[in-house]
């Protein structure tokens, strides 16, 4: 007979990331032992090397063992994203006391994300669609939310405004992931790969047939000195978006802006 796995139980992860009712293991093994070390896996191998029976061994334990702290892999993941992000800010009012406002406050938001994906590219594929309400990641919220008080913004748009900075975060770390992966599984750089295709692109992607693209294409990859550029995408994001956001601020009247502080 076939054991089934335990269903995902919302409050039991809820009391793991909260640690409610924690005990000390007689063994020296604990949640967060087990924590740190999938996260040491993951950084170095991936989030799909991550996996109970991984971990025990990483930890010279038997498999068991680990099941009596973490219920399973679905549990380790929310709990490996909460503790990541243990240290991403000082103190919940660091992003806020940047000097420069909230425009230099949120490009420093901006950049401590950036820089969590270089270091825990992984969680690109860990988090999902449902938040995990740890303690970490709600001081995260906090401290980002708090840059934009006091702005006349309403609480919907200031979540919304914090939403779009993440998401383009992101979206342009994946991106530079994805380039640093093909780059590793192809063992070409991208000055060998233009090398390699530019005769084929030079017969097919005449000027004449795609005078925009071809133009404009060269001159992108001219100065990327690549294919595509990751970082620039970012950082140009990060100032349009942030321009966008001021029109927004800029349209506050006086009245709702005090409003919104209070």
């Amino acid at each position: 007979m076939v054991k089934k796995e335990n269903s995902f139980d919302p409050a039991r992860i809820l009391e793991l990331l909260w640690r409610v009712d924690a005990k000390p293991s007689r063994t020296g093994l604990s949640v967060d032992a087990i924590v740190d070390a999938a996260i040491e896996m993951a950084d170095a191998n991936g989030l799909e090397s991550v996996s109970m029976r991984n971990v025990a061994e990483h930890l010279g334990v038997g498999a068991m063992s680990l099941y009596t702290h973490v219920p399973g892999r679905q549990e380790l993941t929310d709990l490996m994203i909460d503790r990541s992000l243990a240290n991403l800010y000082t103190h919940v009012d660091e992003p806020a006391s940047v000097p420069g406002g909230w425009r230099s406050a949120l490009r420093f938001v901006a950049e401590r994300n950036w820089e969590l994906y270089q270091r825990h590219s992984w969680l690109l594929d860990a988090i999902g669609a449902r938040p995990v309400l740890g303690p970490h990641t709600n001081d995260k919220y906090e401290a980002e939310l708090r840059t934009l008080v006091g702005t006349g913004l309403g609480d919907v748009e200031i979540d919304s405004v914090l939403t779009l900075v993440l998401t383009h975060v992101s979206g342009t770390a994946r991106a530079s992931a994805a380039v640093d992966r093909v780059k590793k599984q192809s063992g070409m750089s991208d000055a060998q790969w233009w090398a390699a295709t530019a005769p084929v692109i030079e017969r097919v992607m005449t000027r004449e047939r795609f005078p925009v693209s071809s133009r404009i294409g060269t001159a992108a990859a001219t100065s990327y000195d690549a294919a595509s550029d990751p970082v620039h995408a970012y950082r140009f994001g990060v100032e349009c978006i942030l321009d966008g956001i001021e029109v927004m601020i800029s349209q506050v009247q006086p009245a709702d802006r005090s409003a919104a502080s209070e």
